[in-house]
């Protein structure tokens, strides 16, 4: 093998890696908007965990983050915009991203 091949398992394997990080980054993101969303609706424990489930579940439907912002507004009920839904994910998305820094295998 020679040192282009080396090179190009290298940056496949690194592209691998960033992507995995992406999307646990995005599911755990997913993951805080929804306990957030959660203790807005005044659910805790079994109820919060499984409506946060269902918004990781909800990013599934299309491609982008729009599916769960319309998810977490309409459960709210129309409490909080959805220009705040979006800065909280935002948010959310830093947190899980630096959650992930400090420990990529949680």
């Amino acid at each position: 093998m020679n040192t282009f091949d080396d090179r190009e398992k290298s940056f496949e394997a690194k592209f691998a890696h960033d992507e995995e990080m992406n999307f646990k980054a995005e599911a755990r993101a997913n993951k805080l908007l929804g306990l957030w969303a959660a203790e807005l609706m005044g659910k805790t424990g079994d109820d919060a965990a499984a409506y946060a489930k269902s918004v990781i579940v909800a990013d599934f439907e299309e491609a982008g983050d729009e599916d769960v912002i319309r998810k977490v507004t309409a459960d709210l009920e129309g409490k909080v915009p959805s220009d705040t839904i979006r800065a909280k994910r935002r948010e959310c998305l830093l947190q899980a991203k630096g959650q992930l820094a400090a420990d990529p295998n949680a």
